[in-house]
């Protein structure tokens, strides 16, 4: 009887279904996968444990030591302050009204680009690709100025201008390449239908281009959340401004309490995570979409 030299971990790799062999590769992938979750998830998990202390638990325990006693009460104090809300929903109505100028703007500009024929199109379209290196904090001071001079300082409108300009070049750059790759046989059968220009983008491209619209949408939206210079030289008031500013007043105010300052910083970033977590296959495969052609 010959002795078997068969290798039991390879008869265990080979004797796995189809499609589910496992590699050396793939454990070493997942080995970094599981380690850079928790690299990165760390702050956040510092940061959420460190909010639900108390002062004393916080100048008295090791940084990474668990509340000995949870205090809800930071959130609690937070949520109760008429402040605060003032500062969510600045940061809602703006986030969202400036997203819906800019996906209608940009795909619109998109379509003449991607599908119109007229005159200087190109000219135009370099212009476009151009302000994308322009860097935004040089125009910190003539868009401060004005907006004294239009009387729209310290309101909500005030950042919304600034923010719809700052975010369509790139829109226009990402949406214009997305619907280059749609076919122009639905285009062509369209027209042969009757239908206008106006009437092919509400419902051929604006319809396919879901992934990159969703794109435009989640990355502006992400951007305009954070944003924090510009909130603070175009606004002067709590009644105006928005999230980010939150933690620069509140900063202030619970200096000596920083689990309370925490507790700021997870209210502000949690919208921002919730967002990302569902909507960052959506950023991927649009971003892809869109810089690959078919």
């Amino acid at each position: 009887m010959r002795a078997s030299s068969a290798n039991p971990i390879a008869t265990t790799i080979d004797a796995a279904p189809a499609g589910r062999r496992l590699t050396v590769g793939g454990v070493v992938i997942a080995v970094l996968a599981v380690f850079w979750l928790f690299v990165t998830a760390a702050p956040f998990l510092f940061l959420i444990f460190t909010s639900l202390k108390d002062t004393g638990d916080y100048m008295s325990s090791a940084s990474w030591a668990l509340p000995k006693r949870w205090a809800i009460e930071n959130y609690a104090m937070l949520l109760g302050t008429a402040k605060f809300y003032h500062y969510l929903l600045n940061s809602l109505i703006v986030v969202i009204v400036s997203t819906l100028v800019i996906v209608v703007a940009s795909a619109m500009a998109a379509y003449a680009f991607a599908r119109i024929r007229f005159r200087f199109a190109n000219t135009l379209f370099g212009f476009v690709v151009a302000a994308l290196i322009v860097p935004v904090h040089v125009t910190l001071v003539p868009i401060y100025l004005m907006t004294k001079g239009m009387g729209l300082y310290d309101t909500t409108a005030a950042l919304m201008g600034p923010y719809i300009a700052f975010a369509l070049p790139v829109s226009i750059f990402i949406l214009t390449e997305f619907m280059r790759q749609i076919p122009k046989e639905l285009e062509e059968a369209a027209q042969l239908d009757g239908c206008g220009p106006f009437k092919i983008f509400w419902t051929i491209f604006f319809p396919l281009s879901g992934p990159g619209v969703a794109t435009v949408a989640i990355f502006n939206g992400i951007m305009m959340w954070n944003e924090f210079i510009f909130a603070y030289v175009l606004t002067s008031t709590p009644a105006h401004r928005t999230l980010p500013l939150a933690i620069w007043d509140f900063q202030s105010e619970y200096a000596s309490n920083i689990p309370m300052t925490l507790a700021v910083i997870v209210l502000t970033s949690l919208p921002l995570v919730i967002a990302y977590a569902f909507g960052q296959e959506r950023i991927i495969k649009g971003m892809m979409a869109g810089s690959v052609k078919g």
